[in-house]
């Protein structure tokens, strides 16, 4: 049984007439009758009947009839599914990032990717960059928003490693982060050596080992080396941990929303070069839903 003669069948019971039919299926009057002809010995039972010179459908026609009609439905949808994933407009993104774009780039991108393509899945998790680039190495994700490498200059558009591209999408400042009652919240810049005697609540190096060892690195160029009395491994808890008193800490913008009464951020006067937040992806991905994605930003 093919889908073509299925077409036929329910051509012809629509019309009830073969020669009807055949001008609708561009088909010979011949062919046709030979299309049912061959889907009744197909299927072993008589569809049509002469009543008083009338075609009608037998009581098996009727039944088939039905199901036809839903089996050429399902078929019609799953082209359309097909075509529309191979579009990009159904499918999975499997995307991760790094939690400091969760406040500025990440709902930016997303909700432009989500009224363009909405019956896109989106499978999202934060990831650290390390997590992130092994991942889209392996094909176990699609596309990162990280942060590649400490902060330096270049092109927009650079080679992450030899099997992965990134684009910029954000470079991002350094900012301290201070209890809103500090001794520093009244002063609008600050310098990193006005921090070398504040207790710091800081990221643990696991979380990040790049953005850690480049801020401490920072902070040792500016004559001190941060005193880490409490650590967490999200930007929120820091926050919080600040609010609460238990120190200082220095962040990569942008920074959560908070309460102002709790806590302050201030800009740095040091001259740092600013954070790169990436887009990663591999080439070798043929995903089209990727490939969506990479047309809106």
């Amino acid at each position: 049984m093919e889908l073509r003669q299925l077409r036929s069948f329910v051509t012809v019971a629509e019309e009830m007439n073969v020669g009807r039919a055949a001008v609708r299926l561009h088909l010979t009057q011949p062919s046709l009758s030979r299309q049912i002809a061959a889907l009744e010995r197909d299927l072993e039972v008589e569809l049509f009947a002469r009543v008083k010179r009338r075609f009608v459908l037998t009581a098996a026609g009727e039944t088939f009839l039905a199901e036809a009609r839903d089996l050429l439905r399902r078929s019609d949808e799953a082209v359309r599914a097909a075509q529309r994933t191979q579009r990009g407009e159904l499918g999975t993104l499997r995307l991760r990032f790094v939690q400091s774009a969760t406040f500025e780039v990440l709902p930016r991108l997303l909700g432009a990717f989500r009224l363009a393509y909405p019956e896109v899945v989106l499978d999202l998790e934060a990831w650290t960059t390390l997590r992130q680039t092994e991942a889209l190495r392996d094909g176990r994700i699609d596309v990162g928003l990280m942060r590649p490498s400490a902060p330096a200059g270049g092109s927009a558009v650079v080679q992450l490693a030899p099997t992965l591209t990134s684009r910029v999408v954000a470079e991002d400042p350094v900012v301290v982060t201070l209890p809103a009652r500090h001794r520093l919240a009244r002063r609008k810049r600050l310098r990193l050596a006005d921090l070398a005697d504040e207790p710091f609540v800081f990221y643990t190096r696991l979380s990040g080992p790049v953005v850690y060892d480049t801020i401490v690195g920072f902070c040792r160029a500016a004559g001190f080396t941060p005193r880490i009395e409490q650590e967490a491994a999200d930007v929120q808890t820091i926050v919080s941990l600040v609010a609460a008193g238990l120190g200082v800490s220095l962040l990569i913008g942008p920074t959560p929303p908070s309460n102002p009464d709790a806590v302050v951020y201030r800009e740095l006067s040091d001259d740092l070069p600013p954070w790169r937040l990436s887009v990663a992806w591999s080439p070798d991905n043929r995903s089209p839903v990727l490939a969506r994605f990479l047309e809106i930003f």
